[in-house]
């Protein structure tokens, strides 16, 4: 191709100018979240080309659908593009496996080729969006991040554009932990059972940042574990992602979409979708029945008291390994409001060693279970952005250390970190309880349903 793009596979995208030139987050082999995740469609010859003929290879964040080291392996002599995060572990832990890392400047374009040029935008929460200006034409790579206090400014340029493309994740929302259970061992049904169709979210979100078209992205992936295969369940099919697409001035591309810019031609890519059985947890190195040995009691323990916030706003946690119960107890006089995660034994310390426990929130196969008062966002805002964002990948973990990673992120953008700690603590709890409470009141196929939604979404763009 001369001069366009391809997507394919979980997130990742093509850029052509003459040849391939740059590919975002490829996940080609292997599988993600200690063996949960696994590609929802084969990867195609001609992609898997062109993905290793690409120079340059963006990496928007360390989740292993993102992150792939199986599949980075395969292009270790390509440049790797980071973005620049505070704390720079994935610039970091990449150089130390020997791979060429270049940091990109925040909101400074940098030229690939002729035509091809590329801004990042790093979040406070570790994650990025990457604008690719091809040719005039503004493709705008949103995978996990959505509008962490970025929004405004991404508006402002995609305004600049008479053609562009978003790519974000969408679907029904299983990329998150939504294994939760009551303290009578009963298995919560998760938000994304309501099965909200999910072309009313796509159409909403292309209208607020004022995008010509919409695709698909971050979100096709299967279960394959025997113990998360329950998922399923709530995983997003490419037809589902219609369902419920209505706008005026914004077009639904297919997800696996091939676009040439000089040929003014758009073809549909046909992977073969993966056929799937249940894979035994032991395959990856979990064994239910294995218990911790008492350094790796101490380990994990001492891992969870090294993030500072947990002590002031839990009581404890409590970790079910092997049917033996370890408990980091924050407030030794009080137990009212704490968690307990019920996790194999391999996989909850490869977390450990490694930091990477958001992986194993995601993999949803470990069991999570909340006591006492806890809103309608659950995890969020006191456990999951601290331990898995701020500590695990941005390495702060003390109130010091929080200071200083907050203290960064607003010198850089003042009024896009404002908006960020908005959507984290006040947007996010709201719209997720708005939501329940409006589920129960009206049918999600009905008017009133409707115009709630729209009216949230032109709040949220006149706010932010």
């Amino acid at each position: 191709m001369e001069l366009g793009f391809e997507t394919i596979g979980n997130a990742t995208l093509i850029c052509h100018d003459h040849g391939p030139v740059l590919v975002t987050d490829p996940w080609t082999d292997g599988s993600a979240y200690f063996g949960s995740w696994t590609l929802s469609h084969e990867i195609p010859v001609e992609q898997r080309e062109a993905i290793r003929a690409c120079p340059y290879v963006w990496v928007s964040h360390g989740h292993p659908d993102h992150l792939s080291m199986e599949s980075l392996e395969k292009l270790r002599e390509r440049t790797l593009l980071v973005p620049n995060h505070f704390g720079s572990r994935m610039h970091d832990d990449l150089s130390a496996q020997g791979f060429k890392v270049h940091v990109l400047v925040d909101r400074v374009w940098t030229q690939l080729s002729p035509r091809i040029r590329v801004m990042c935008l790093p979040d406070v929460n570790q994650d990025a969006v990457l604008l690719v200006d091809v040719g005039g034409r503004l493709l705008v790579n949103l995978n996990d991040a959505g509008d962490r206090g970025a929004g405004r400014f991404v508006r402002k340029v995609i305004s600049g554009y008479q053609e562009s493309y978003l790519m974000a994740l969408s679907g029904y929302g299983d990329a998150d932990m939504i294994n939760f259970f009551t303290e009578d061992g009963q298995r919560i049904a998760p938000h994304a059972a309501a099965k909200t169709p999910v072309g009313r979210t796509i159409a909403r979100q292309a209208e607020f940042y004022g995008a010509r078209y919409f695709i698909p992205f971050s979100s096709m992936h299967k279960y394959q574990r025997a113990d998360s295969v329950w998922a399923s369940e709530y995983t997003t099919a490419l037809e589902d992602y219609a369902r419920g697409f209505e706008s005026s001035t914004c077009t639904l591309l297919p997800a696996f979409v091939r676009h040439d810019f000089i040929r003014g031609q758009t073809e549909r890519i046909r992977p073969r979708e993966n056929v799937l059985q249940p894979v035994s947890p032991k395959v990856f190195g979990d064994d239910w029945s294995e218990q911790l040995e008492s350094e790796e009691a101490r380990a994990l323990i001492a891992y969870f008291r090294d993030v500072e916030h947990l002590g002031r706003t839990l009581d404890f946690l409590r970790f079910r390994v092997g049917g033996k119960e370890h408990v980091v107890d924050f407030q030794r006089r009080r137990f009212r409001r704490g968690i307990t995660f019920e996790a194999p034994r391999g996989s909850l310390m490869t977390a450990v060693r490694y930091r990477i426990f958001d992986d194993l929130l995601i993999g949803n196969f470990m069991k999570t279970t909340l006591h006492g008062e806890f809103g309608a966002g659950r995890l969020y805002p006191d456990f999951s952005p601290y331990v898995a964002k701020y500590a695990d990948n941005g390495q702060a973990r003390t109130r010091n250390e929080l200071r200083t990673y907050f203290a960064e992120y607003r010198r850089r953008d003042p009024l896009g970190f404002l908006r960020a700690q908005v959507e984290t603590h006040c947007v996010r709890p709201l719209q997720t309880q708005s939501a329940d409470l409006l589920r129960t009141l009206l049918p999600q196929d009905s008017r009133g349903f409707r115009v709630a939604k729209e009216t949230y979404w032109r709040m949220r763009r006149a706010l932010l």
